[in-house]
């Protein structure tokens, strides 16, 4: 049996007292929790969820085409000579 191992983009944010989390290149794909690790084991029930769907309804699965990459943003020179806070 071949075995096909996939990735998956996924973000977490503070959302008031919880963290929601969501995959972009799966569509309707949230959940929450009330930690980053609690939310982190729910995003991978609900991408297996998710997942076991489109096999049972003949859809193909999305690849995540997205990257990442971060930004550094000097505020002093950004906002020179005038306050940021």
């Amino acid at each position: 049996m071949d075995t096909k191992m996939l990735t998956f983009r996924t973000i977490i944010k503070k959302d008031g007292r919880y963290y929601h989390g969501f995959v972009p290149s799966l569509p309707g794909c949230h959940t929450q929790g009330k930690t980053i690790e609690e939310a982190r084991e729910n995003l991978r029930d609900a991408i297996e969820g998710y997942l076991l769907s489109l096999k049972k309804h003949g859809e193909p699965i999305p690849q995540d085409e997205g990257f990442e990459t971060t930004e550094i943003i000097d505020l002093n020179k950004l906002f020179e000579g005038s306050s940021y806070a």
